[in-house]
């Protein structure tokens, strides 16, 4: 087999394909009270979720763009459609999903997943759930995964969701974060009893078919007390020459004593404004592990937080970023130590090459009770090329003289030192080359779930053969 010859950026011509879509099934564009009433009357939304909408539009009207990252001014959102109709309600079998949403899917490799490897499967088409479903010994668990929207008709769990919905991320909390409240539609409802220890992961993929629409699925996931869950999200978009949307809200509540990882893989297409807000809120001696691999849209903004309320709390967060032509993405994550003997690890590796550039940024807040805590920040990144850029931007207050808190940065291009060591032990430059960025990244990237899912694989297959270009 011929060798590579340079470093590829993410192969998506997999997922650049799209369907026709009936344009009569879109709402009006823009985000009005208006397009909010019809949303929430397509939905047959209960009355407090259309206060919850409405009151969120207010609050999105009064509040000003995010000025922290890169420029989103390229982002009109009077052109973006929030809504867009099924064309069928959601299915639990696979064969009655409409044709071109199922081959989409297929494409994309969900429901082989979902035989090999995977608990249960959601999948989102544009604006809604199109198919979703649980193994059968999972369900007699007690663990209850099912989209949001079902579980908030269901007199089961009407309750809990209304009783935890966007209380980790109020409205309040940014424009965009308002702006879901206003438009959210789709999204997963995980609940895993006390004891439960679901050791194969459960899966729900997003996929944005349409041109100049949003897509705002929220995902809500409680996880009892002494009990494991691994989630796993995905998501693409084919590539259009107009901008598009992603504002998601992803809700973690982690109990005393249980773990949760939370996996993703972004594939977005490179006109996607990728506007993303994560956050958990993580017992006694309880730990939330995030994985994040970030390798598509236009613009990121992306920084999941943890909340370590309880004693002994941890969090761990392992992110790889490849930002390539055209991209810039501002990534990172939060941690909040509100009670003693909590402990935080962030471990990052971000690549960018053909004047991509990437930014990471972190926050570490050790309040004042959190005595005894620790927190290390561990940041590196490499640029292929003179055109691109990575910058480090780490903020840290520290509110107690008694913990212990690290923080370690490299940015730089390939040295050449290194380079001509290996090639003192008989490799040649291209080579040589290949394998230190091979190695850079190596130690984050073994932590994504590849194993699960045949359509994360294609995402990490980042080439390293041969000579940078």
């Amino acid at each position: 087999m011929k060798e590579k010859t340079q470093v590829a950026d993410i192969n998506r011509s997999l997922y650049d394909f799209r369907y026709d879509e009936d344009e009569s099934s879109f709402l009006n564009s823009g985000i009005t009270p208006e397009i909010i009433r019809e949303i929430s009357a397509e939905k047959g939304d209960p009355e407090w979720m259309t206060e919850f909408r409405l009151h969120s539009l207010e609050i999105f009207g009064r509040m000003k763009m995010p000025e922290w990252g890169p420029s989103i001014e390229g982002l009109d959102l009077d052109n973006i459609v929030a809504y867009i109709r099924p064309k069928k309600r959601m299915q639990t079998d696979w064969s009655d999903v409409p044709d071109d949403v199922r081959e989409t899917f297929e494409k994309l490799g969900i429901p082989q997943a979902e035989r090999e490897s995977l608990a249960g499967v959601g999948a989102q088409y544009d604006s809604e759930l199109v198919y979703h479903n649980v193994r059968k010994e999972v369900a007699e668990s007690g663990v209850v995964y099912t989209d949001l929207e079902s579980a908030m008709h269901d007199d089961r769990y009407a309750e809990i969701i209304r009783s935890h919905f966007m209380k980790l991320v109020p409205p309040t909390d940014h424009k965009f974060a308002a702006l879901h409240g206003a438009v959210w539609s789709g999204g997963s409802f995980v609940y895993v009893p006390k004891g439960v220890k679901l050791e194969i992961p459960l899966q729900s993929y997003f996929r944005l078919n349409a041109r100049g629409a949003g897509q705002f699925e929220h995902t809500l996931i409680i996880v009892e007390d002494d009990a494991y869950l691994h989630f796993i999200e995905g998501c693409s978009a084919p590539k259009y020459y107009e901008a598009s949307l992603h504002a998601g809200c992803v809700e973690l509540y982690v109990g005393n004593n249980s773990t949760l990882r939370y996996s993703t893989i972004e594939n977005w297409s490179k006109n996607m404004y990728n506007l993303n807000t994560k956050r958990a809120a993580v017992g006694e001696n309880a730990k939330v592990e995030w994985v994040s691999g970030s390798f598509g849209s236009h613009i990121s903004y992306l920084y999941p937080m943890s909340i370590l309320n309880g004693r002994g709390a941890r969090a761990e967060f392992t992110g790889i970023t490849f930002a390539g032509e055209g991209q810039n993405l501002d990534t990172g994550a939060k941690i909040v130590h509100n009670a003693p003997d909590t402990s935080s690890y962030m471990n990052t590796r971000s690549i960018s090459k053909s004047g991509g550039i990437s930014t990471f940024r972190s926050s570490v807040v050790i309040n004042g009770n959190a005595v005894g805590s620790k927190s290390a920040v561990s940041c590196e990144s490499l640029m292929l090329d003179s055109k691109s850029r990575s910058d480090t931007i780490p903020t840290m207050v520290v509110k107690t003289d008694k913990a212990d808190v690290g923080h370690e940065a490299r940015i730089g291009r390939i040295s050449d030192e290194a380079v001509f060591y290996l090639m003192s032990r008989g490799l040649d430059e291209n080579s040589a080359k290949a394998l230190i960025v091979s190695g850079f990244a190596e130690n984050v990237s073994k932590e994504l779930p590849l194993e699960y899912a045949v359509e994360m694989n294609n995402l990490i297959n980042i080439e390293m053969k041969g000579s940078i270009g």
